[in-house]
């Protein structure tokens, strides 16, 4: 059964041990994982390393041709902040994923290091480890190693710009760092050519695989160390009821639908569309923002998205693929009228009767006290340990 199958009892209200309970739901609603009063579970992989995991959380999936250590993830950590490694020696890949920001930018849409406006908004690498595909909608981008080719290498639009005019002399930045002949050699070994793409691709990708956040105040209430408000928990019970619905999209551990781990063995990838555009009644989305539809060409997969996790959601905004929604307030209320009415405009249509909205997403009768205990509760999923964790932090700054 999948996350998005999932049914959640109404809960009316939840403390101690029936916060066990809901952990429990939420291991078997994410395919894996065992409860415990503990912070962390230490768990080996099958590679050797040890993982230090939030007691609910599944052991991460790691593929066989890319291994974890620490002197990979360490090197990843520092190329990943590292300016050097974009085409102009401008932007690092921590420049559209900040730390504080639960690795997002805060921007509707991210900037490329040559001006390119991208038409998606900049995705959240908390627990990117658990996702089963990448970016906003595209089926075809299985593994970190492969999405990490699109901002490095791609050219519509521009991100980190690196082309074949220049990619020979970012690499030789690299090489010419005093530090990094022997961090690539602590990784891989000091045989052949020791600062190469593929190394760097997967010593990134090794570092944002350890991007694990589940020390919230919900995790802690999981473990009895913490204690919801009264609005809090009436946002939980919203929450994970039929009422407002939002467990559907946003179960599992990770508070989405799509989760893969080392235990799974069937991989659902859905994908949604929420009725955030519907141009002139035709069906339409803006230009180059149509969804899995610019994968498969069906019409049937205009406007469907990839639904984000919550964890961390109150850093992230703006909200959606093209941050067109401002704050958690307007989510609910979008949500709440069953898709958007835009009424004047280029946009202008009404995506309520979009003819491929998903049938979850329909007029839910919330109160504002109800929109706001559901945004109170969202607020619990804020790990500001993470945040501020300095093993994720910029190498480069004392």
């Amino acid at each position: 059964m999948s996350a998005g199958q999932c049914r959640w009892p109404v809960l009316p209200r939840v403390t101690g041990a029936a916060f066990l309970g809901g952990a429990l739901l939420l291991a078997a609603c994410g395919g894996g994982g065992g409860v415990s009063v503990e912070d962390t579970v230490t768990a080996p992989s099958a590679d050797g390393w040890s993982w230090s995991l939030p007691a609910n959380f599944p052991v991460p999936r790691v593929p066989q041709d890319n291994p974890l250590s620490e002197a990979k993830v360490e090197l990843g950590r520092h190329l990943f902040y590292d300016r050097r490694l974009s085409g102009n020696g401008t932007q690092a890949c921590a420049s559209c994923h900040q730390q504080d920001k639960a690795f997002t930018d805060g921007l509707a849409r991210s900037i490329g290091s040559t001006g390119d406006m991208h038409p998606r908004n900049a995705q959240s690498l908390a627990n990117v480890v658990y996702n089963a595909t990448f970016t906003w909608a595209n089926p075809s981008l299985l593994s970190l190693e492969s999405q990490l080719q699109v901002p490095l290498f791609g050219d519509s639009p521009v991100e980190m710009g690196v082309n074949d005019g220049n990619v020979n002399e970012v690499l030789g930045r690299i090489r010419g760092d005093a530090r990094y002949p022997a961090m690539f050699a602590a990784a891989y070994g000091s045989t052949g050519e020791v600062v190469t793409w593929s190394r760097i691709t997967q010593a990134i990708a090794s570092f944002q695989r350890t991007l694990i956040s589940g020390n919230s105040k919900y995790d802690q209430a999981l473990q009895g160390k913490a204690a919801l408000t009264p609005a809090e928990l009436r946002g939980q019970t919203l929450f994970f009821g039929e009422k407002a619905e939002c467990f559907h999209c946003h179960a599992s551990h990770n508070f989405n639908d799509q989760v893969v781990h080392a235990a799974t063995r069937v991989i659902s990838t859905p994908f949604h569309n929420t009725g955030l555009y519907n141009i002139g009644g035709t069906g339409n989305f803006p230009e180059g923002n149509q969804g899995l539809f610019e994968f498969t060409f069906k019409p049937e997969d205009r406007g469907l998205f990839r639904a984000q996790s919550l964890r961390n959601v109150e850093v992230t905004a703006p909200y959606m693929h093209d941050g067109s929604i401002a704050t958690l307030e307007e989510v609910l209320d979008f949500y709440a009228a069953g898709g958007r009415r835009i009424t004047t405009g280029p946009y202008a249509g009404d995506g309520r009767f979009h003819p491929n909205k998903s049938d979850l997403i329909s007029l839910i009768d919330l109160n504002e006290q109800e929109k706001a205990d559901i945004v109170a509760f969202l607020k619990t999923l804020t790990d500001h340990d993470f945040l501020n964790n300095p093993k994720f932090a910029d190498p480069f700054r004392p």
